[in-house]
């Protein structure tokens, strides 16, 4: 590792990003020196090629954490370890055979949801968070919606209560942050999974985890609730910010104007180049060298740990030509990942599902909408891994709440 590493910390991750990623590859290439929290030496990825190269060749660049060189230096409460985990038994560390087996019995228990009653639960709760606040004329979409929507409906699909909700909203947001109450957030989310596994163990029900039970390739209920947990943090957080960042697209460049008033053929637009532009997921740890390579001119060690840099790698001045071929069905981005370890085509398909329901929810209940502040005042929260606003004021025409009878 050089000594000119980039602390993967600070402001600029919520000001500026795009610049900051500029500039990185400007001064180091494709394959960064980075510092993670308590200076943790590891690689990010920023070069499309080099990242479709990482995540193409999981034997080379294994998912396998404990092959990391770093584990001797880790305090035991080091902010970044449920994101960064040791002998988890969860899908994001399992290679080979076994992962395989493990993403088909995910993929094939979430294709089991009946995509018509997804929809119908996305409105309902939708409506719900909605009639909450269109009768005062001004709300948060991110505190007030985004933040509770996925959650909500991922709950319910997954089997739990809709009054578990809330503590699950603060639970994956305190993990995922990866600040003092990460662990405390870690614990809360593991031990409603481990109620819910045993719950449906005993009585199962028409719900994913009954599924994933179901399943006949021998995982056990420790596996299947540390899958879930993942399923939960992967499906609730980035698919919130989809929706912030999307909405605060809509309002604020005028080729979505038309949306706003009544037009919906552009909501997917939005959507999509907001996957390429200014994708949920920034940052990804991380895949380990499982010997000694080369990359992007970098020599890599065994053991090193490389982060996946996607936004990064969707700006990248190498494949970004023309930026205008982004519009559309392009699905090129690296928002979802690549390889043996990106996100199942049902998980996708499920947050596509309650990301568009939610923006097109927001544009049927509230009219006129519009920002309550200038739009350079919306801010991002601090961190490199997630990129999501911390709020978006909006005010508008107060509505009546339809207290269920959408019609």
């Amino acid at each position: 590792m050089t000594t000119d590493a980039v602390p993967l910390s600070g402001s600029r991750f919520q000001t500026d990003p795009a610049l900051l990623y500029r500039e990185m590859r400007r001064d180091h290439g494709a394959v960064t020196p980075v510092l993670l929290d308590g200076d943790v030496p590891a690689w990010l990825v920023l070069g499309y090629r080099e990242l479709h190269q990482v995540t193409g060749d999981p034997v080379l660049f294994s998912r396998d954490s404990e092959l990391w060189s770093q584990w001797d230096a880790i305090p035991a409460d080091w902010p970044l370890l449920p994101m960064i985990g040791r002998k988890q038994p969860s899908i994001l560390y399992t290679v080979g055979e076994r992962h395989r087996e493990r993403a088909a019995m995910i993929s094939n228990a979430l294709e089991g949801a009946d995509p018509f009653e997804l929809r119908r639960h996305a409105e309902r709760f939708a409506d719900e968070l909605i009639d909450s606040v269109c009768t005062v004329g001004e709300a948060d979409l991110i505190g007030q919606y985004a933040m509770l929507l996925p959650v909500r409906v991922l709950a319910r699909l997954y089997g739990f209560s809709d009054e578990d909700g809330p503590g699950l909203v603060t639970a994956l947001n305190d993990m995922i942050d990866g600040r003092e109450r990460a662990l405390a957030g870690q614990i809360h989310l593991a031990t409603s999974m481990t109620e819910l596994v045993a719950g449906r163990r005993a009585a199962p029900a028409r719900d994913v985890v009954s599924r994933m039970l179901a399943d006949d390739s021998g995982f056990t209920d420790e596996e299947i609730t540390q899958d879930l947990m993942v399923m939960m943090a992967a499906g609730h957080q980035p698919t919130a910010d989809w929706i912030g960042n999307s909405l605060r697209l809509m309002l604020t460049d005028t080729r979505f104007a038309a949306s706003l008033f009544g037009g919906r053929h552009s909501v997917a637009e939005a959507m999509n180049e907001v996957l390429w532009e200014d994708t949920p997921t920034q940052n990804v740890a991380g895949r380990w060298a499982s010997r000694d390579t080369h990359l992007g001119g970098r020599r890599i060690r065994a053991g090193d740990l490389l982060l996946l840099g996607l936004q990064a790698a969707n700006s990248d001045p190498q494949v970004r030509t023309d930026a205008s071929a982004l519009t559309g069905g392009n699905n090129a981005h690296f928002s979802f990942g690549h390889g043996e370890h990106r996100c199942p085509f049902p998980a996708q398909e499920v947050a596509e599902v309650i990301a568009r329901t939610g923006i097109e929810v927001v544009l049927d209940r509230l009219p006129d909408i519009d920002l309550a502040v200038p739009a350079e005042r919306l801010s991002r929260r601090p961190s490199p891994w997630l990129r999501g606003l911390t709020e978006l004021p909006v005010r508008f025409t107060p509505t009546p709440a339809l207290g269920g009878n959408r019609p």
